[in-house]
């Protein structure tokens, strides 16, 4: 008798890349929740406000570095132009832009998680952490350390699959695919701030050392595959230098690009105020530390071939590096420390991981794990929530911003322009005015950074003020940040022609608009 057909019944096991695709899906949810309020303040970093200058003045014709200086490369007001290009000029644009680039480093990070075979709720973990942590330290607005993420966390993401395909049971070189996607990764984010090439050579050394070491990788490709790897990474810099160096703004295409952050790195604050600064940061990350602390002590680095073992490991030394590139620059500033939180995220999840699995059964533990991470990430949102209703403009409160631009752009009237003293840049932006100064950030101009540029600063004050913009705006609640022989200068010159269109309250003091008299 012939044997009956085997009838299989249909699997209810989801695919991977249909689970992949769902993971990626809830993680671009989850940054829509976390970043929503982003849209609500005009101001939440100042540092913001002046990228939106540069990339307004770049799509009116003005480049960054000419029409409006900074002591940063051209990238962040290159990114900040194409999301006005596509979303129009305004705070939300910006805000958006930085939604996206928060949404692409969860995905990024769920990927590295993936690439070095870890489980797939680490790497959800992982992403919702830094979504929810991407909102605390400036980080609620659009960011230096926000543009930068998504290009190094994927260019990690490929230097630990290369780590996890040396080290894994059939041995493999890296190819040169990796290579390049990885320098087209890097590459760009050097254009926005040189603080990444400490992360950028890490992902190198990540992608082709365990080859090398292991004899997969011959020394004549390596080389050639470093090589080939500065070039990609210098690529994006070197030309548009190239371009600048058509128009004739070579120089200050160098100075502002180059020169300035070298000069900027050269200074230091006092040691007592940098420890305290980055104790501050730690207790604002209380939950994610001690959560990187019990993966680190549960880690096991013999042994750790893949899988949590080796993320562990290759977390802990991407932690590592960018403490030190948090170091490089000696000021210490609040949204420096966003640099930390990728690596930080993948450790906080592996932490929430290794609790669950200690305190759960195993029929418990996803539920464990996801209640361990819904705290660490209730942790980071939850201030900014209470930030927001307790004294965040625009929301329960006025916007003093928005008033003051507002003010702004009735005084100086259609086409007139401004001088913000020492007040948020953004104001530019918002009330339409015109730059009286191609040196748009008060800091650089009238404040305590004025020997960054290789322009004396203190003749284009003189010629700003013998101009007579049409207004000018002072915060009196921020006249600390001034020179003092600057304030005296701006004190005399509004004393002498002009008059206060309004006073708009902040929450530190007035801050009063200037018109100039008739």
């Amino acid at each position: 008798m012939p044997e009956a057909p085997i009838q299989t019944l249909p699997s209810r096991i989801t695919p991977a890349w249909r689970r992949d695709a769902l993971a990626i899906l809830l993680l671009c949810l989850a940054a829509v929740v976390f970043r929503a309020t982003s849209f609500v303040p005009a101001v939440v970093d100042t540092d913001e406000g002046l990228y939106m200058v540069q990339a307004r003045e770049w799509l009116s014709g003005g480049w960054p570095l000419v029409a409006a200086w900074d002591m940063h490369p051209i990238g962040a007001p290159a990114m900040f132009a194409l999301a006005f290009l596509v979303f129009g000029v305004s705070v939300e644009a910006a805000r958006l832009l930085g939604l996206v680039c928060v949404a692409a480093t969860m995905v990024a990070l769920y990927s590295a998680a993936r690439a070095v075979g870890a489980p797939r709720r680490v790497g959800l973990g992982a992403g919702v952490v830094y979504g929810a942590q991407s909102v605390l330290l400036g980080g609620l607005c659009t960011n230096t350390e926000i543009l930068i993420a998504p290009f190094i966390a994927g260019a990690m993401a490929i230097g630990m699959r290369g780590t996890a395909r040396a080290l894994g049971p059939a041995p493999q070189a890296p190819g040169w695919g990796a290579l390049v996607a990885m320098g087209l990764l890097v590459g760009p984010a050097l254009l926005v701030k040189q603080v990444v090439v400490p992360e950028g050579c890490l992902a190198f050394a990540l992608l082709t050392f365990p080859a090398l070491v292991r004899g997969l990788l011959p020394w004549r490709r390596f080389l050639a595959m470093a090589a080939a790897y500065a070039a990609l990474c210098a690529g994006p810099f070197v030309l548009a230098g190239l371009v600048y160096w058509a128009q004739g703004w070579l120089d200050h295409y160098i100075d502002g690009s180059l020169m300035a952050p070298f000069r900027y790195a050269l200074e230091r604050i006092p040691h007592d105020e940098a420890a305290r600064r980055i104790g501050a940061a730690a207790v604002l990350l209380g939950l994610p530390f001690a959560a990187m602390a019990l993966a680190l002590l549960r880690w096991r680095p013999r042994g750790a071939a893949g899988g949590p073992g080796l993320l562990a490991g290759l977390a802990l030394a991407w932690f590592v590096v960018t403490s030190l590139a948090i170091a490089a620059p000696g000021f210490y500033f609040a949204h420096y420390f966003l640099i930390w939180m990728p690596p930080l995220s993948l450790l906080a999840a592996l932490g929430a991981w290794q609790l669950a699995a200690l305190l759960a059964r195993a029929e418990t533990q996803r539920a464990a794990f996801a209640v361990a991470i819904g705290a660490i990430a209730a942790s980071a949102w939850g201030v900014e929530l209470h930030h927001r209703l307790e004294r965040g403009p625009g929301l329960m409160h006025r916007d003093p911003v928005r008033e003051v631009s507002a003010a702004v752009a009735a005084a100086a009237g259609p086409g007139g322009d401004a001088l913000i003293a020492n007040y948020h840049p953004s104001v530019y932006v918002i009330s339409g005015a015109r730059l009286a100064t191609r040196f748009p950030f008060p800091a650089h101009l009238t404040g305590v950074f004025e020997e960054l540029s290789d322009t004396d600063t203190q003749a284009e004050l003189d010629r700003v003020l013998a101009a007579r913009p049409r207004v000018i705006v002072v915060d009196r609640g921020w006249m600390h940040t001034m020179r003092p022989s600057a304030a005296a200068q701006v004190e005399a010159a509004v004393a002498a022609g002009y008059e206060l269109h309004a006073s708009i309250a902040e929450y530190r003091g007035p801050v009063h608009v200037y018109r100039a008299r008739d």
